[in-house]
């Protein structure tokens, strides 16, 4: 700042310019971890029991008692059954998760000095003084 070599003298000011930087403010993170839960689930189960049946000899049936040896050791022999519950395990996909960010633009008034040059006369009327320039 200062004469120059016409007699102008040039004053200068600060102008202030205003951005933005992004920068980190936070961090937001999925975590999986496994945890386990009794299941209970009720199942009809059947089996089988075994029991004895006697019938008396009558004329209907006597052809059938007869058929057989006279007397003899013999065995019979039935199996049983009986239904237990069997459990099995399946992995199955239920959803997918992620993370996503949305941005928001909000608005926020920034504060801040500037410097600017003044130009004094002495001895001279100045009718534009005060009056800012492009006027």
């Amino acid at each position: 700042t200062g004469m120059t070599d016409d007699s102008a003298m040039t004053r200068s000011e600060e102008q202030m310019h205003v951005g933005v930087e992004r920068r980190e403010a936070g961090r937001a993170r999925l975590r999986k971890y496994v945890v386990t839960e009794e299941v209970q689930r009720t199942v009809p189960v059947r089996h089988e029991e075994v029991r004895v049946e006697r019938e008396p000899i009558t004329e209907a049936n006597r052809d059938a008692a007869l058929s057989g040896p006279e007397i003899t050791e013999a065995e019979h022999e039935v199996t049983l059954h009986e239904e237990r519950p069997v459990v099995e395990t399946e992995t199955v996909p239920v959803e997918r998760v992620r993370l996503a960010t949305e941005e928001h633009v909000e608005e926020e008034t920034v504060r801040g000095e500037v410097r600017k040059e003044r130009i004094e006369t002495e001895g001279v009327e100045d009718p534009d003084e005060g009056i800012p320039p492009g006027r």
